[in-house]
């Protein structure tokens, strides 16, 4: 078991006191589980499939690490170079993509950093930077921190180098937000957990709508060849249901505040196992 899983939660399949017949682990990130659309279709798969399905709630990197221990017999997150080298290095059968939201950058309502005129997400980390604004990270190797150090590359900035204002906090999304309301910072969030999040103090959606800021999810059923243990059955029967039409029904209308938070776009074909 990997060690020191800082920040796991094991959330069980909600909605139904009744034992499922089968019974999977999954993990999933921090940010998707923050958004509450676990609690909408978990109790569905199980009524459908009759499967419980388990989640180990953690950061993009974690999630990727435990899949490759076999600890987990799926996983569902955002990174997606990271999520093609786990099935190029054989840990995953393969990649399949099954919604997406966007990123958005968070701070104070008074917005110190006049991010609110920034004509790109690079350009509202630099701006940050150059007037050296409270910044909250996750520092966690999440898909949100992945992103979120990939920008201050493309901004030719170096967050290593970053003085008392960047604040690293190696925790989830709900967490990171809590941080930053605390501290009245700027933070990189996914939008479905900014909507979801309820101690939004003085914090405000600043910054949205760069293209580079798309947030795609993907399932990724482990490799059985790898670990003969894991369940690739389940995993393949909780794939399926996940790219279905009923699927995209509860994603696409989920909603909180009038405000859609995941768009389905799972693919109707099969997707390429790794070679």
């Amino acid at each position: 078991m990997i060690r020191n899983l800082m920040g796991v939660v094991l959330a069980l399949a909600l909605g139904s006191a009744a034992q499922a017949a089968d019974v999977m682990k999954m993990a999933v990130t921090t940010s998707f589980h923050n958004s509450g659309l676990a609690d909408v279709l978990l109790p569905e798969i199980q009524t459908d499939l009759d499967l419980e399905v388990q989640l180990l709630v953690v950061g993009t990197g974690q999630a990727l690490k435990l899949g490759r221990a076999g600890d987990v017999d799926a996983i569902l997150v955002h990174s997606r170079a990271a999520e093609e080298a786990f099935v190029e290095e054989g840990f995953g059968t393969h990649r399949r993509e099954i919604m997406y939201n966007d990123f958005v950058v968070i701070g104070p309502a008074s917005d110190p950093a006049q991010i609110g005129t920034a004509e790109s997400a690079v350009d509202s980390l630099q701006k940050i930077a150059a007037v050296e604004a409270t910044f909250v990270s996750r520092g966690d190797d999440s898909g949100t921190h992945k992103k979120e150090l990939n920008l201050w590359g493309n901004a030719g900035l170096d967050a290593e180098g970053f003085g008392k204002w960047y604040n690293a906090v190696g925790a989830g999304m709900g967490a990171a937000l809590n941080t930053a309301a605390g501290m009245d910072a700027y933070i990189l969030s996914d939008r479905a957990s900014w909507l979801n999040f309820g101690n939004k103090g003085d914090l405000a959606l600043l910054y949205s709508g760069d293209p580079v800021l798309f947030n795609q999810y993907a399932f990724l059923p482990v490799n059985p060849e790898r670990h003969g243990h894991v369940k690739n059955d389940l995993a393949m029967k909780l794939e399926g249901w996940l790219t279905s039409d009923k699927a995209k029904g509860l994603i696409d209308t989920y909603k909180i505040g009038g405000e859609t938070l995941f768009v389905f776009n799972a693919a109707q074909v099969q997707a390429v196992a790794a070679q």
